[in-house]
């Protein structure tokens, strides 16, 4: 796993929010480490949102999860190597 763009006290000098856009589909949930501050969530956003299929991605730091949103199922292992070459670590799908 590649270090997060915050320091070992979870601040982050970079903040920014992306705008979440309406999409209807399948919703799948999925533990994700490393995740503290604003970048990390849109790091987290843009590296997911970019894989095919992908329609909305929601981040909550607090619980460490991601949802992702897309019209047909998607392959774990695309959302995984998103996560990861972003610099998180990809835990599989929560419960």
């Amino acid at each position: 796993m590649s270090s997060s763009c915050c320091s070992p006290n979870n601040t982050c000098s970079t903040t920014g929010t992306a705008s979440p856009v309406a999409v209807d589909g399948v919703r799948t949930v999925y533990a994700v480490a490393g995740m503290t501050c604003g970048h990390c969530k849109d790091a987290i956003t843009k590296a997911v949102g970019a894989v095919a299929g992908v329609g909305r991605v929601e981040v909550d730091l607090a619980a460490g999860r991601i949802a992702v949103v897309a019209a047909a199922g998607l392959d774990d292992r695309l959302i995984a190597a998103a996560v990861d070459d972003a610099g998180y670590e990809f835990t599989g799908r929560a419960a």
